[in-house]
C-alpha cells in the first residue's frame, strides 16, 4: 500500500504543475469556461527532509489542450445591433405563375368624353327600315346650282291655231299661162228611160231682130270693175304661191328624222357629220340653211338636238371668212345674239373661220375643214 502511494506521488511530480484557475474552451462556436484543479495528494513523510516551496521551481511545459467541456446554458439575448447598409438590388426572379383572377371591381365614374376619332369606312347598306311618320316640312333650302341639260323630251302635241296674221302685200302678177288644149268629146251615152213630166220649159228661140230703135245715152265704162277683179285674182294667186312654198318648205324639212321648233323656226338634223361646206350645201338643197340662233331659246333647241344625237358639236351658219374677227350671218348681217365659251373666239393657229356649238350651248370658233353634226334651219 505504501508503495502504491509513493508511485502515484512520483507520477504526479513528473507532470507539469497545474494551478487552479479557469480554462477557456471553444465548443460549437461558443466560448466555454472550465475550471481545472491540480490534484495533490499528500502523504506523511517518512523519515524525509522537509520539501522546499515549489514556487521557486521553473515553470513546466504547457500541457496539451484538454477536451472541450459540455456546453453551458444559453445566455440571455443581447440588444439588437444597428441596422446595416442596404445591399445592392438583387436580380429579378423568374416570373411566377399567374394567380387566380380576382373579383371584378365596382365600375368607376365615367371619364371625360374623348376626342372624336376619324370617320370609319362606310359599312354595308342595311336593310330598309319601316317607314316612319311623316315629319314636319323643313325650311326651304337655298337654290342649288343649275343642273346639266337633261335629255330631250318627247315632241309635244300641236298647239292651238294662232290668230290669222295681217294680210300681206299683193305680189307682182305672174305671167299668163298658155291656153290648154281642147278636150276630145266623149262618145254619146245610151238614151235613158223617159222621165216624169217636167216643169215649165225655158222661153223659146229668139225671134227675128226688130227695127233699130233710137240711140240711147252713153253708159259708164266697166273697166274699173275688171281691174279690181284682176287685182283680187293676182292677190289670191300670190297667196297660193306662198302657201305652196311653205308646204314645200315643210315637206322638205320632214325629210329629216329629228327636229325642234322655236317660234316660226324649225331645226332638223339628219344625224350624220359633214364638213362646213358640205353641211351648208345639204341644208341649201333642202330649202334651209345652217342654224343661225338669234335667241337663247333657239340656241337651246340646237344644243338639244346635239344631245339627242349623242354628238359633241354641230356647225352654225356664222363665219368670219370675209373679215377676220367679225362674225356675221350668211346674209352679212352682224350678230344679234352670241354665246361664246370663255376665251373664245381665239382663231387658234389662224385657221378658225367657222363656229361650232357644244351640248352646253357654248360657241367656239373652229376650222371649217372639221366634220360636225349637220343641223338645218327652216
Amino acid at each position: 500500500m505504501a508503495m502504491l502511494l509513493l508511485l502515484f506521488v512520483l507520477i504526479l511530480l513528473t507532470q507539469p504543475p497545474r494551478s487552479l484557475g479557469t480554462e477557456m474552451n471553444t465548443y460549437a462556436g461558443k466560448t466555454l469556461t472550465t475550471t481545472a484543479c491540480t490534484l495533490v495528494m499528500c502523504s506523511p513523510a517518512e523519515n524525509g527532509l522537509p520539501g522546499r516551496d515549489g514556487r521557486d521551481g521553473r515553470e513546466g511545459p504547457r500541457g496539451e489542450k484538454g477536451d472541450p467541456g459540455s456546453p453551458g446554458a444559453i445566455g440571455p439575448m443581447g440588444l439588437p445591433g444597428p441596422v446595416g447598409l442596404i445591399g445592392p438590388k438583387g436580380d429579378s426572379g423568374s416570373a411566377g405563375e399567374p394567380g387566380p383572377k380576382g373579383d371584378a371591381g365596382r365600375p368607376g365614374p365615367p371619364g371625360p368624353a374623348g376626342v372624336p376619332g376619324p370617320a370609319g369606312r362606310e359599312g354595308p347598306k342595311g336593310m330598309q327600315g319601316n317607314v316612319g311618320p311623316q315629319g314636319k316640312p323643313g325650311a326651304k333650302g337655298e337654290a342649288g346650282p343649275k343642273g346639266e341639260v337633261g335629255a330631250p323630251g318627247m315632241q309635244g302635241s300641236a298647239g292651238t291655231r294662232g290668230p290669222t296674221g295681217p294680210k300681206g302685200e299683193t305680189g307682182a302678177p305672174g305671167e299668163r299661162g298658155a291656153p290648154g288644149n281642147v278636150g276630145v268629146a266623149g262618145p254619146a251615152g245610151a238614151a235613158g228611160p223617159q222621165g216624169p213630166l217636167g216643169a215649165r220649159g225655158p222661153p223659146g228661140l229668139k225671134g227675128d231682130r226688130g227695127a233699130p230703135g233710137d240711140k240711147g245715152a252713153k253708159g259708164e265704162s266697166g273697166l274699173p270693175d275688171v281691174t279690181a277683179l284682176r287685182r283680187q285674182v293676182e292677190a289670191l294667186q300670190g297667196q297660193v304661191q306662198r302657201l305652196q312654198g311653205s308646204f314645200s318648205h315643210y315637206k322638205k324639212a320632214e325629210l329629216f328624222p329629228d327636229g325642234r321648233s322655236v317660234g316660226d323656226k324649225i331645226f332638223k338634223t339628219a344625224g350624220f357629220e359633214k364638213a362646213f361646206q358640205d353641211a351648208q350645201k345639204i341644208c341649201t338643197q333642202a330649202g334651209g340653211q345652217l342654224p343661225s340662233p338669234r335667241s337663247a331659246a333657239e340656241n337651246e333647241a340646237v344644243s338639244q338636238l346635239i344631245i339627242a344625237q349623242n354628238r359633241g358639236a354641230a356647225f352654225l351658219s356664222i363665219t368670219d371668212s370675209k373679215t377676220e374677227g367679225k362674225f356675221t350671218y350668211p346674209s352679212g348681217e352682224p350678230l344679234v345674239y352670241s354665246n361664246w365659251a370663255p376665251g373664245e373666239p381665239n382663231n387658234d393657229r389662224g385657221d378658225e373661220d367657222c363656229v361650232e356649238i357644244f351640248t352646253n350651248g357654248k360657241w367656239n370658233d373652229k376650222s371649217c375643214a372639221e366634220s360636225r353634226l349637220v343641223i338645218c334651219e327652216f
